[in-house]
């Protein structure tokens, strides 16, 4: 399942993206800005960053205004997505180049550092292990991935993802949708624990993987590029 397959081809959903992502994804300024701060450990002043699932351009606009050196590659595969992205990044987009397709259709790099976020849970286990991979191999060795999404064991998935929808639902607490919603989900998203997630990373070539980020379902990672 890819990105632009679930659910970034539903115009309504890419209406409401730009209002709703904030409010489903717990401190999401804070976790771009960690992203950011992440990576800027490692990388040069004037770092090329690869960032794969860029549509809608939230955590390409927050790097790029915090970063005024960096330049960015950003990919993603469903063109409408892409399109807000470019709205969102129009004061950077002399630093931003946007690319449609998957990160095959990346340039070679080496970059600097990359980002993935709120997009690997889309995709199934080999699928994701190869675009990890991919990425990887556009990494200059040292460098950083930070990545972030829903990642829930089997056994408590439909509770945590519940805790996620109703932290979504600002006009009230509403646990029957909430938990009817997390069990679509459970359904619909090929979801993997934080230990299967932690041994994907490592399979894919990187090295000092470490949690930074968990907020009711959602966890996020950075890891190394080994040598």
């Amino acid at each position: 399942m890819t990105k632009s397959q679930n659910p970034f081809s539903n115009p309504t959903a890419i209406a409401s993206y730009a209002d709703d992502t904030p409010r489903k994804v717990p401190g999401l300024a804070d976790l771009h800005r960690m992203v950011m701060l992440l990576l800027s450990e490692s990388a040069p002043h004037a770092a090329r960053i690869l960032v794969v699932g860029a549509g809608g351009g939230m955590e390409l606009k927050a790097m790029a205004e915090a970063q005024p050196e960096w330049v960015f590659t950003g990919v993603d595969p469903a063109a409408a997505m892409l399109d807000l992205a470019r709205d969102n990044i129009a004061p950077f987009s002399d630093r931003i180049e946007l690319i449609e397709g998957t990160v095959d259709a990346t340039p070679s790099g080496p970059y600097d550092g990359a980002v993935c976020l709120l997009t690997l849970h889309f995709l199934d286990e080999s699928e994701r292990l190869r675009t990890l991979r991919e990425i990887r191999g556009r990494l200059k060795p040292g460098a950083r991935l930070v990545v972030a999404h829903h990642s829930v064991a089997s056994a408590g998935a439909e509770r945590w993802l519940a805790r996620s929808m109703a932290f979504a639902n600002r006009s009230g607490v509403d646990w029957a949708t909430a938990k009817a919603s997390a069990a679509g989900m459970v359904g619909r998203l090929p979801l993997l624990s934080p230990a299967d997630e932690e041994a994907l990373l490592s399979h894919a070539g990187f090295s000092d993987v470490e949690l930074f980020y968990a907020a009711f379902s959602f966890r996020g990672w950075v890891a190394t590029a080994s040598h």
